[in-house]
Protein backbone atom coordinates (compact mmCIF):
# COMPACT_ATOMS: atom_id res chain seq x y z
CA UNK A 1 0.00 0.00 0.00
CA UNK A 2 1.47 3.34 -1.00
CA UNK A 3 2.02 6.33 1.25
CA UNK A 4 -0.25 9.16 0.11
CA UNK A 5 0.78 12.81 0.20
CA UNK A 6 -1.45 15.78 -0.63
CA UNK A 7 -0.22 19.28 -1.50
CA UNK A 8 -2.70 22.10 -0.86
CA UNK A 9 -2.85 25.76 -1.89
CA UNK A 10 -5.67 28.22 -2.53
CA UNK A 11 -6.74 27.53 -6.11
CA UNK A 12 -4.79 24.38 -7.02
CA UNK A 13 -3.35 25.94 -10.16
CA UNK A 14 -0.01 27.48 -9.09
CA UNK A 15 1.84 26.27 -6.01
CA UNK A 16 0.30 22.90 -5.17
CA UNK A 17 0.51 21.53 -8.75
CA UNK A 18 4.20 22.47 -8.79
CA UNK A 19 4.69 20.88 -5.35
CA UNK A 20 2.87 17.74 -6.50
CA UNK A 21 5.02 17.40 -9.62
CA UNK A 22 8.27 18.15 -7.83
CA UNK A 23 7.71 15.77 -4.92
CA UNK A 24 6.39 12.99 -7.17
CA UNK A 25 9.57 13.25 -9.26
CA UNK A 26 11.70 12.65 -6.14
CA UNK A 27 9.86 9.61 -4.77
CA UNK A 28 9.55 6.02 -6.02
CA UNK A 29 6.12 5.73 -7.66
CA UNK A 30 5.60 2.19 -6.40
CA UNK A 31 5.70 3.36 -2.75
CA UNK A 32 4.34 6.90 -2.83
CA UNK A 33 1.38 8.70 -4.38
CA UNK A 34 1.31 12.50 -4.56
CA UNK A 35 -1.75 14.60 -5.37
CA UNK A 36 -2.82 18.22 -4.93
CA UNK A 37 -5.94 20.22 -4.12
CA UNK A 38 -7.08 23.76 -3.46
CA UNK A 39 -9.07 25.16 -0.58
CA UNK A 40 -11.16 27.14 -3.09
CA UNK A 41 -13.49 25.88 -5.81
CA UNK A 42 -12.69 28.33 -8.65
CA UNK A 43 -10.43 26.07 -10.71
CA UNK A 44 -12.01 22.63 -10.36
CA UNK A 45 -11.23 20.64 -13.50
CA UNK A 46 -8.77 23.21 -14.87
CA UNK A 47 -5.14 22.60 -15.81
CA UNK A 48 -2.48 24.36 -13.76
CA UNK A 49 -1.77 28.01 -14.60
CA UNK A 50 0.21 28.27 -17.83
CA UNK A 51 3.10 29.86 -15.92
CA UNK A 52 3.24 26.81 -13.61
CA UNK A 53 3.14 24.52 -16.64
CA UNK A 54 5.99 26.46 -18.30
CA UNK A 55 8.07 26.59 -15.12
CA UNK A 56 7.67 22.86 -14.59
CA UNK A 57 8.58 22.07 -18.21
CA UNK A 58 11.71 24.25 -18.03
CA UNK A 59 12.72 22.11 -15.05
CA UNK A 60 12.01 18.79 -16.76
CA UNK A 61 8.54 18.11 -15.31
CA UNK A 62 5.28 17.71 -17.18
CA UNK A 63 2.33 18.59 -14.95
CA UNK A 64 -0.15 19.11 -17.80
CA UNK A 65 -2.13 16.00 -16.81
CA UNK A 66 -3.11 17.56 -13.47
CA UNK A 67 -6.59 19.01 -12.95
CA UNK A 68 -7.72 21.29 -10.16
CA UNK A 69 -9.87 19.91 -7.39
CA UNK A 70 -11.10 21.20 -4.06
CA UNK A 71 -9.87 19.89 -0.72
CA UNK A 72 -12.55 18.04 1.23
CA UNK A 73 -12.84 16.53 4.69
CA UNK A 74 -12.58 13.07 3.07
CA UNK A 75 -8.95 13.89 2.19
CA UNK A 76 -8.01 13.48 5.85
CA UNK A 77 -8.78 9.78 5.61
CA UNK A 78 -7.44 9.35 2.07
CA UNK A 79 -3.98 10.88 2.71
CA UNK A 80 -1.20 10.18 5.19
CA UNK A 81 0.45 13.61 4.91
CA UNK A 82 -1.10 16.95 3.98
CA UNK A 83 1.29 19.80 3.16
CA UNK A 84 -0.19 23.28 2.86
CA UNK A 85 1.51 26.19 1.15
CA UNK A 86 0.66 29.00 3.57
CA UNK A 87 -0.90 29.88 6.91
CA UNK A 88 -4.25 30.77 5.34
CA UNK A 89 -4.43 27.34 3.65
CA UNK A 90 -3.45 25.79 6.98
CA UNK A 91 -6.34 27.52 8.77
CA UNK A 92 -8.81 26.51 6.05
CA UNK A 93 -7.73 22.87 6.11
CA UNK A 94 -7.56 22.62 9.92
CA UNK A 95 -11.09 24.06 10.11
CA UNK A 96 -12.34 20.91 8.35
CA UNK A 97 -10.43 18.50 10.62
CA UNK A 98 -12.66 16.41 12.89
CA UNK A 99 -10.01 14.68 15.01
CA UNK A 100 -6.56 15.20 16.48
CA UNK A 101 -5.34 12.50 14.09
CA UNK A 102 -6.57 14.56 11.15
CA UNK A 103 -4.98 17.75 12.50
CA UNK A 104 -1.66 15.95 13.01
CA UNK A 105 -1.46 15.17 9.28
CA UNK A 106 -1.43 18.87 8.29
CA UNK A 107 1.87 20.74 8.02
CA UNK A 108 3.12 23.95 6.46
CA UNK A 109 5.46 22.70 3.76
CA UNK A 110 8.19 25.26 4.47
CA UNK A 111 8.27 24.12 8.12
CA UNK A 112 10.28 21.21 6.71
CA UNK A 113 13.04 23.68 5.83
CA UNK A 114 12.36 26.33 8.49
CA UNK A 115 10.95 24.40 11.48
CA UNK A 116 8.51 26.37 13.59
CA UNK A 117 8.96 29.62 11.62
CA UNK A 118 5.54 29.43 9.89
CA UNK A 119 6.97 30.62 6.57
CA UNK A 120 4.52 30.87 3.65
CA UNK A 121 5.20 29.86 0.07
CA UNK A 122 4.24 33.13 -1.64
CA UNK A 123 1.34 32.94 -4.07
CA UNK A 124 2.73 33.91 -7.50
CA UNK A 125 -0.68 34.14 -9.21
CA UNK A 126 -0.90 37.94 -9.46
CA UNK A 127 2.80 38.42 -10.18
CA UNK A 128 5.22 37.89 -13.01
CA UNK A 129 6.94 34.74 -14.26
CA UNK A 130 9.90 35.27 -11.92
CA UNK A 131 7.53 34.63 -8.98
CA UNK A 132 6.78 31.17 -10.36
CA UNK A 133 10.51 30.52 -10.80
CA UNK A 134 11.18 31.56 -7.19
CA UNK A 135 8.33 29.37 -5.90
CA UNK A 136 9.68 26.44 -7.94
CA UNK A 137 13.13 26.81 -6.36
CA UNK A 138 11.65 27.03 -2.83
CA UNK A 139 9.50 23.96 -3.38
CA UNK A 140 12.27 22.00 -5.05
CA UNK A 141 14.61 22.56 -2.11
CA UNK A 142 11.88 21.77 0.42
CA UNK A 143 10.74 18.67 -1.47
CA UNK A 144 14.31 17.32 -1.30
CA UNK A 145 13.97 17.41 2.49
CA UNK A 146 10.42 16.00 2.45
CA UNK A 147 11.38 13.16 0.09
CA UNK A 148 14.40 12.22 2.18
CA UNK A 149 12.33 12.14 5.39
CA UNK A 150 9.52 10.17 3.79
CA UNK A 151 11.87 7.56 2.35
CA UNK A 152 13.61 7.20 5.72
CA UNK A 153 10.28 6.78 7.51
CA UNK A 154 8.78 4.49 4.85
CA UNK A 155 11.69 2.43 3.41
Amino acid sequence: MSVKILMVCLGNICRSPLAEGILASKLPKDKFTVDSAGTGHWHIGHQPDKRSLETALRNGLDISHQRGRQFSAADFDAFDYIYVMDNSNYADVIALAQTDEHRAKVRLILDEMFPGENVDVPDPYYGMQNGFDMVYRMLDETCDIVAKRLMEKHP
